[in-house]
């Protein structure tokens, strides 16, 4: 019981936290989140009762992420590294952030706005689609109306690989920079420029770090026309 009550307690937090970056929540039955990492938005899900996708790459990591999510309805975890290809190996660069700024990208103007992380350890992975994915799971598309990407620097590639998937989706929110934070990552120029073309308009933004000599880090919500 007081577990349960604590549980309650971080929801009702988690969703005030969030309540105008993550209203669309309210709005949508299903969640797709790639970059999971170990699921910390897992309680604001559950308080919104949703369906829900995490697709991490890391295999230490998508451990310790099925073990959060056991006991959350409706929660499953799907271990890919999401691209714009399938079965093409790359070399997976490990963060010392307990993974959070892990890419296959080579960091760059990440480094001037968090210096203290690096990479500690590299793996091979083979990347796979999203739709690959969905068919490989057997998922449901018309179940998910949000995908929440958080990949460091790869979400435009993610976005390529799921085109035919992406009608099925509401709203897309998005974590990209307006610099090189990785090198030859997407940036937040090009990500709007194809998120316009395949009919989504920005409807909320917010910087969650910021130098004033390098750029900006935003978290954006996109929604479909019509």
């Amino acid at each position: 019981m007081v577990i349960k009550k604590i549980k309650a307690l971080i929801c009702t937090f988690l969703n005030h936290l969030y309540k105008t970056q993550d209203s669309f929540l309210v709005d949508v039955d299903g969640v797709v989140h790639v970059g999971a990492n170990s699921g910390q938005e897992r309680y604001l899900y559950h308080y919104h009762k949703l369906d829900v996708v995490w697709v991490e790459a890391i295999p230490q990591v998508f451990a310790q992420l099925k073990s959060n999510i056991t006991g959350l309805k409706n929660q499953i975890a799907v271990q890919a590294l999401a691209l714009n290809e399938d079965g093409k190996e790359y070399e997976f660069h490990i963060s010392s952030n307990e993974g959070q700024s892990s890419s296959v990208l080579n960091l760059k103007g990440h480094k001037s706005i968090w210096p203290k992380i690096d990479y500690v350890q590299s793996i091979c992975l083979k990347s796979s689609t999203l739709v690959t994915l969905f068919k490989r799971e057997k998922l449901d598309p018309a179940k998910y109306q949000a995908l929440i990407l958080d990949t460091q620097g790869t979400e435009l590639l993610v976005l390529q690989g799921g085109l035919p998937l992406l009608s099925n989706f509401r709203y897309i929110k998005i974590e990209v920079a307006d610099f090189e934070a990785y090198q030859d990552c997407c940036q937040l120029s090009g990500v709007s420029a194809f998120m316009n073309n395949q009919g989504y308009q920005e409807i909320s933004r917010r910087s969650f770090a910021s130098l004033a000599s390098v750029g900006s880090c935003f978290e954006i919500v996109y929604k479909r026309n019509g």
